[in-house]
């Protein structure tokens, strides 16, 4: 383990407790990007999760959160069948491949699906089977299950609208993909399965909430780790479907 910086308690300042200075990247120059945008790509330089992301391989910071609300309450199991909705780009589906064993490598473990669907082509994703899908079609229910070949385990969202700027709105618009997630997942799951899905709390999620109360065994909502602090997302992990 490195060592700190020799000579008493006072060192340098912007150290960190591994004797690593934590420094902050700052962009030289903002010319051609709004005040906006300067603050986003300097959060994105100088958030962990997304350095994590590069180093492990993950196609986003998302699939920490994933990951985190999994160690908590272990519905990614071998053998699981798993829907990520709105997969793009992908990050979910890798988290899942590796935990509900899609490829096989742990010979002594069941194995499991993963599917991923969206409304655009999404990259290939090694264990799982991604495909475009518009889940609020018609018959989309029945198209999942015959590429599973029978109901889900686990149904995934991490969907999100495109931001307006108005608290309100955006909030509304979450809630409304969240509630139609969740009747898919209704038709899908299999007596005793997951749904997990993003939120923005404000209000008008109690419906929702209320629902999947009387159809699951159990109703947490979680902010994990990853989740930025000064995001109002968090997500809701209903376990036990009654079918």
């Amino acid at each position: 383990m490195a060592q700190g910086p020799k000579g008493g308690s006072g060192g340098a300042k912007g150290t960190s407790g591994r004797g690593q200075r934590d420094l902050k990247v700052r962009l030289r120059t903002a010319r051609g990007r709004t005040t906006s945008q300067q603050q986003w790509l300097e959060r994105q330089l100088n958030d962990p999760y997304v350095r994590r992301a590069r180093t492990e391989g993950y196609r986003g910071r998302a699939a920490f959160k994933l990951i985190e609300l999994d160690d908590r309450l272990r519905f990614l199991r071998p053998g699981v069948r798993v829907v990520d909705l709105g997969c793009a780009p992908g990050g979910w589906c890798q988290v899942a491949v590796a935990r509900v064993n899609a490829l096989g490598t742990q010979a002594a473990k069941p194995q499991g699906r993963v599917l991923g669907v969206d409304l655009q082509e999404v990259d290939p994703i090694p264990g799982a089977e991604v495909h475009v899908l518009d889940f609020l079609a018609d018959g989309a229910d029945a198209q999942v299950k015959a590429w599973l070949g029978g109901p889900a385990d686990v149904v995934l969202s991490d969907m999100a609208a495109a931001a307006s700027g108005q608290k309100e709105v955006d909030h509304l618009r979450i809630i409304a993909l969240c509630e139609a997630a969740a009747q898919f997942a209704f038709d899908v799951l299999t007596p005793g399965g997951t749904f997990v899905a993003k939120v923005l709390a404000g209000g008008a999620e109690a419906g929702l909430q209320a629902e999947l109360k009387r159809r699951f065994d159990k109703v947490a909502n979680i902010k994990p780790p990853a989740s930025r602090a000064d995001s109002a997302e968090k997500y809701v992990v209903a376990t036990g479907f009654r079918g």
